[in-house]
């Protein structure tokens, strides 16, 4: 299992976003840190008590996660990002388009502007950032404006007799609607910002300090301290983010690891930008061979991950190219954009590489890290549904030698109304999801939980019984949804079928937490010292439950809009689909006329007069 103290011990005194996550491997929580060591120790201290959401908060933390970025400018855009992709439970969610500002030069214009977005978008204009200080972006988009004399309104036409705004009168604008300005000097004046904007800045903050020193010694001290200001938010603007580009907005950046040791697994690292933003990072874990060369891993990730999607990225950035560089460049961008593979050598793309390669390092120690506690886990859990066994008498090892496979059971319906069943299959902390089961109540009527939890195991197991390859695999133990009811009725079901299978029940407290294990005898066994079967008993509920009313869900909204068609003679599912798909609603449906209805594909005169009959009928209308 995790262990919170002995990782906090382990976490990087860098720079980062770290990620909060559940007991059922959820995120809940994204923040970023100067120090991550620090700041997420914080959580587990007096800081995370010292507010009702933080102590709310930290009572729900099993596992945390984290990614190193190089300065906290890179991990608060990053911080941003992932709280758009997993929408975590306990941050402030921002639920519109406005994040972070950008500057924008409206090069689509003949004169352009200098401006401060929230919106990036693909219309032709130059964008910078985003950029965290927002006051920053302010100042510096009123000091080049009024350092240019730029122009300021939105008009693109000056009709004869236009009169100038304010702005020209007071010189904060040259006065393009004058004609007197040229377009020639505007443009290198653009030109110049934009080489600014890029990071070119020193020629623009010596020519600010110079100015600033003049006011000094000339008295004026408050433009001294005007420039002074803007110098800082020029030089903020200035700092760089390797996070946030605004050229070739979608690549990839593809790094390998090795197994170093016997047993490990390779796997690799990618790190997705899509629209000039960082949203992420995945690992994917590779069957391979130590003697497999990191440039064969990366040829062959390329290759087997990218062809299944329908959109590649323009450029995807590697460590070494491969040695099929040019084949698989060929066959990722057949009947597509070209695709290019490349090693960056310099600029942003580079230091986005660097920064990918020192978190791989991160990375690489707490996959290791995982995959023994993931192991002493697999191994914990074990141990403890051996005790289930033993405590309900049974002497049983895994069928298979490795970990138990379990079965849960669960009804959903609405008060009686559309009765379903839901099997879920775990083979110890696995999802089993091909094994999944469901099935739709027929014979209870009304709201029977238990007869219907009978029917639902009748069938399953008789299933079995006839060697059914769908029902082939006896479970080692069912976890039931619920308590001594439900344990005694799947015994009555196995009893009369002559199987000896192992039942226990999950029994909830009255706040709907998991509390115990309970036996057919009515012995039960306290979850609140085993803190492992306790994680693994609510997340085989959670998954049950969201299961079972899933398909209850799906059925009861198809009930809904095919009820009036199905009682319809003439009308089976066929023809009620192919109406449904033709005109959109029932309601389109009782509007149409014959001649109409006769289009859909598979209806008749007759048909067609049955639906007009019943609907004129229903309406209360003579036909």
């Amino acid at each position: 299992m995790f262990d919170i103290k002995e990782n906090l011990k382990k976490l990087p005194d860098k720079p980062g976003v770290y990620m909060h996550k559940d007991r059922l491997g959820q995120v809940i929580y994204v923040g970023k840190a100067v120090s991550l060591r620090n700041r997420v120790r914080q959580y587990f201290q007096s800081y995370g008590k010292s507010t009702p959401k933080l102590r709310a908060l930290t009572s729900q933390i099993a596992e945390f996660d984290y990614i190193t970025c190089e300065t906290e400018m890179e991990a608060l855009i990053l911080e941003n990002n992932l709280i758009k992709k997993y929408m975590p439970k306990y941050n402030v969610l921002l639920r519109d388009d406005k994040t972070y500002p950008y500057i924008v030069i409206t090069l689509n214009e003949d004169y352009s502007r200098v401006l401060k977005t929230r919106i990036l978008k693909k219309d032709g204009n130059k964008y910078f950032g985003p950029y965290s200080d927002v006051g920053a972006v302010n100042m510096m988009v009123e000091l080049l404006s009024g350092a240019y004399s730029l122009k300021r309104c939105s008009a693109q036409s000056f009709p004869a007799g236009f009169k100038p705004c304010l702005n020209y009168h007071i010189k904060e604008c040259s006065g393009i609607c004058t004609g007197e300005v040229d377009r020639e000097e505007y443009r290198k004046n653009i030109e110049e910002i934009v080489d600014f904007l890029s990071g070119r800045n020193k020629k623009l903050i010596k020519h600010l300090e110079e100015e600033m020193e003049k006011a000094s010694r000339e008295m004026r001290f408050e433009e001294g301290a005007r420039l002074r200001d803007c110098i800082v938010a020029a030089k903020t603007l200035g700092d760089t983010q390797r996070v946030t580009m605004v050229k070739d907005s979608d690549f990839d950046v593809v790094l390998p690891v090795a197994a170093e040791e016997e047993g490990e697994k390779a796997f690799m690292l990618l790190f997705s930008v899509r629209d000039g933003k960082l949203i992420g990072r995945e690992s994917f874990d590779l069957q391979a061979e130590e003697s497999d060369s990191l440039k064969a891993l990366t040829g062959e990730f390329i290759k087997q991950y990218y062809s299944k999607w329908a959109e590649v990225p323009k450029e995807i950035l590697v460590e070494e190219l491969p040695e099929d560089q040019e084949l698989l460049e060929s066959f990722l961008s057949e009947g597509k954009h070209r695709v290019k593979i490349s090693v960056p050598q310099k600029g942003h793309k580079r230091g986005l590489l660097k920064l990918a390669q020192g978190d791989r390092e991160e990375m690489i120690k707490t996959l290791r890290e995982k995959a023994e506690s993931g192991r002493e886990k697999r191994q914990t859990l074990k141990e403890q549904v051996a005790l289930v066994m033993e405590k309900g008498g049974w002497n049983r090892e895994p069928a298979d030698g490795k970990e138990y496979r379990i079965e849960s059971y669960d009804i959903s319906n609405t008060n009686g109304v559309d009765s379903v069943g839901a099997m879920v299959v775990f083979q110890g902390l696995r999802k089993i999801r091909k094994d999944y089961r469901r099935f739709k109540i027929k014979t209870v009527e009304g709201p029977d939980d238990y007869a219907s939890l009978r029917e639902m195991l009748e069938r399953r197991f008789k299933r079995y019984n006839m060697g059914d390859p769908a029902f082939g695999v006896l479970p080692d133990c069912i976890f039931m949804d619920g308590g001594q009811g439900q344990v005694t009725a799947a015994k009555t079901v196995l009893d009369n079928l002559g199987l000896d299978v192992p039942v226990v029940g999950m029994a909830k407290d009255d706040s709907h937490r998991t509390r115990a294990i309970v036996f057919a005898t009515g012995q039960e066994l306290d979850l609140s010292k085993s803190p492992e079967l306790f994680r693994y008993c609510g997340t085989i509920q959670e998954e049950v439950h969201r299961f079972a009313i899933e398909y209850h869900r799906n059925l009861r909204g198809k009930s809904a809009i095919t009820s009036v068609l199905d009682d319809i003679d003439g009308i089976g599912p066929k023809r009620r689909n192919a109406l449904l798909s033709h005109f959109g609603s029932v309601e389109e449906i009782k509007k149409a006329s014959m001649e109409e209805l006769m289009k859909v594909e598979g209806m008749n005169k007759a048909s067609a007069k049955a639906v007009i009959d019943f609907f004129g009928l229903i309406d209360g209308k003579q036909v």
